[in-house]
């Protein structure tokens, strides 16, 4: 999938997304600690997401553009 493609995908809320980033857009990039998890779209803010996740027993708020997620 190309970039522009990745870039106009939308999601719905509750719907489950992975977090995978892609390292040639740098703008709307999570932390590098949360690759690789999954978790629901809560909102959207701007263009970028907001993703509910669990992490060491807690839940965070991931805010990440559309090129670094994927349908699950």
């Amino acid at each position: 999938m190309n970039i522009i493609t990745r870039a106009m995908q939308r999601f719905e809320e509750g719907e489950k997304v992975a977090i995978v980033i892609d390292p040639s857009v740098h703008h709307g990039m999570p932390h590098p600690r949360f690759h690789g998890k999954t978790g629901d779209v809560v909102a959207m803010q701007g263009k970028a997401y907001v993703i509910k996740i669990r992490d060491g027993g807690k839940i965070k708020h991931i805010i990440a553009t559309p090129e670094h997620l994927r349908k699950v």
